[in-house]
């Protein structure tokens, strides 16, 4: 008998990767998907299973390799958030047309909120634009489930199969029965083909051909054919929902007393949608409504829209979260049933989100005002747990991964043009600098743009997790990697100012910032690797300095300078003495606060 255990979803998700004999996973970290590589890591030292693990520098990459590993006859997956498979889109395209030969998956998890993403695309739509078929599971033990699915549907047609958990899935958790480990022998290697593995044109048209056959034998696939979820039911309203919506919706049915008399259907494969359950529920039904998260993916490939009602008719919101009051009250629109939903309690005022404690971020921020005031300058950033600059004024601009070196070269170039001088400030962390920042940075060199680029380097992908960087050299098991340095690629980009410096040293790093300055005004591009490792990363303890302490002397006057400017959680006003205190607990003894008030009331002490 199988033991079962509660996990979470990204776990199950793992555990049915490794059940199912996947042998090459790769990652680029990304919220909500990022616990998925380390429980596969997890399962692979617990079951001593011969699977290469690995994170890469980024989506495109690692898309790249497991796609490799799966032409060459293994089952391979690639994981990754929604935003990510935008930088994957060019191989994913590629890949769908040329097809796989062990079982390809790619795990995109969408972010419907958005909780902690720019955008909240629906993958699914990538899905369709670059003709693969997607899974859609609603709860964790699903997402498990799916696995095995996906890789069946995979070899079946030889093509990419993307499943699509959401948030709410991701990190959900469920008692899940652990299965057997699927034992597949496959040492037939790579075969070459030219004429499908490095087609040219002719041979593209050809495999596009072939693609479009194949999207119509899996809309008849019975294996992925929506589920009715109210056998024997008689009705002329028909729900039809996926993905977590779908688990809100059973249990919604069941609770307003709907399920013997309105059909409810789960779709498993959003696209394509199976043809004989298009035909059967336009033919059957009178009125259709259909829930899904976060575009109307179904809803658009039912011809009849005079029948439907969703996010095309307005009766379901177009953007955001499904959650169970939402679809409760769409329900009982539609059915006409009587529902006593509660009201929502009001919102919490919550705190917004603030670098933490001793971030060597902050102190980078604090010094580039200092150095290069806001006033006179533009500040590009980037994505990552940094992005909270903003909250500093240090942030003028967030577009996605890499960008901020080329809007940094985009407003030089623009105001060159207008013949005006501005000081540009672009920041970029470590892991995005790998990931997306180097070719920005060759063209800006090889442009001629003139600004400061700081690399905000703590020696981890902070933000998702502390995952490994390029430059740590540890990989996703623990193991010793390569090591790649950061000052070497940017001086082999061509930049000739390239220094490194600890942003807890404000005074040094203020000028180091202000030399870098003068020389991008009058010699091009310089770059400051502001380099202090993170303090949630527990593998960085020797690195970091010995902590300092501090108090507020009988002179602060509460005027609230080091609270706005500096924002550190660590710093709270104090009402009632119209002071500023110091919060012990949260306190890390970073000392840089003692450069921030320009009164001096901040001062250091003797520890107690």
């Amino acid at each position: 008998m199988s033991s079962r255990v509660l996990m979470m979803g990204n776990d199950a998700i793992a555990r049915g990767l490794v059940e199912n004999g996947c042998a090459v996973a790769t990652s680029y970290p990304g919220t909500p998907a990022s616990e998925i590589l380390p429980a596969v890591v997890k399962w692979k030292k617990e079951l001593s299973l011969p699977l290469h693990a690995q994170w890469a520098v980024n989506e495109k990459i690692a898309f790249e390799i497991a796609f490799a590993g799966s032409i060459a006859g293994l089952r391979t997956m690639v994981s990754m958030k929604q935003v990510g498979l935008n930088v994957a889109a060019d191989p994913l395209l590629s890949a769908a047309y040329m097809g796989v030969k062990g079982g390809f998956i790619v795990i995109c998890a969408d972010d419907p909120g958005p909780h902690s993403s720019q955008t909240e695309q629906d993958s699914r739509l990538m899905a369709m634009f670059a003709k693969v078929p997607v899974l859609d599971p609603s709860t964790p033990r699903e997402a498990k489930e799916f696995i095995a699915l996906a890789y069946e549907l995979s070899e079946a047609f030889e093509v990419p199969v993307l499943l699509r958990p959401t948030t709410r899935v991701c990190h959900a958790s469920q008692d899940i029965a652990l299965g057997d480990l699927l034992r597949i022998e496959r040492n037939g290697g790579f075969r070459k083909e030219p004429t499908r593995w490095a087609a040219t044109p002719k041979f593209r048209l050809l495999l596009h051909r072939g693609l479009n056959d194949k999207l119509k034998a899996m809309a008849v696939y019975p294996q992925t054919a929506p589920r009715l979820l109210s056998p024997g039911v008689t009705a002329k309203k028909a729900v039809v929902t996926s993905g977590v919506a779908a688990a809100h919706t059973k249990e919604i049915m069941d609770d307003l007393h709907l399920r013997d008399s309105c059909a409810v259907y789960q779709v498993l494969q959003p696209y394509p949608l199976h043809t004989d359950f298009m035909r059967t529920l336009l033919g059957t039904y009178d009125e259709i409504l259909v829930l899904e998260e976060t575009t109307g993916v179904i809803e658009m490939q039912l011809a009849d829209r005079s029948k439907v009602r969703g996010k095309m008719s307005g009766a379901v919101p177009e953007a955001g979260e499904l959650l169970p009051e939402h679809i409760e009250r769409i329900i009982a629109d539609f059915t006409g049933a009587s529902a006593e939903t509660a009201a929502p309690p009001p919102a919490a005022a919550g705190r917004r989100p603030s670098l933490c404690p001793g971030c060597p971020h902050r102190a980078s921020f604090f010094a580039i005002k200092k150095a290069i005031p806001h006033s006179r300058s533009i500040y590009t950033s980037d994505i990552g747990c940094y992005t909270l600059g903003l909250n500093l004024g240090a942030i003028d601009t967030a577009l996605c991964m890499g960008a901020s070196v080329s809007q940094a070269a985009g407003f030089y170039h623009a105001y060159r043009q207008m013949g005006k001088e501005t000081d540009i400030v672009a920041t970029i962390g470590d892991s995005t600098f790998f990931h997306a920042g180097i070719p920005a940075l060759i063209d800006a060199v090889v442009q001629d743009a003139r600004f400061v680029l700081v690399v905000l380097d703590n020696s981890t992908t902070a933000m998702t997790g502390n995952q490994p960087t390029p430059a740590t050299g540890i990989g996703a098991c623990g193991d010793v990697t390569g090591k790649i340095s950061i000052e070497g690629l940017v001086k082999s980009c061509g930049v000739a100012f390239c220094k490194e410096g600890n942003p807890y040293r404000v005074p040094h790093f203020v000028a180091l910032l202000k030399e870098a300055r003068e020389h991008s005004r009058t010699h091009g591009l310089a770059v400051v690797i502001a380099r202090y490792p993170c303090l949630m990363d527990k593998r960085s303890k020797e690195e970091r300095l010995p902590a300092v302490a501090v108090a507020i002397s009988e002179e602060c006057d509460g005027c609230g300078y080091c609270t706005k400017e500096f924002e550190c959680p660590a710093l709270e006003p104090d009402e009632a003495a119209k002071k500023v205190r110091i919060n012990r607990i949260l306190c890390t003894g970073c000392g840089v606060c003692l450069h921030v008030c320009p009164k001096r009331s901040i001062e250091g002490v003797e520890r107690a």
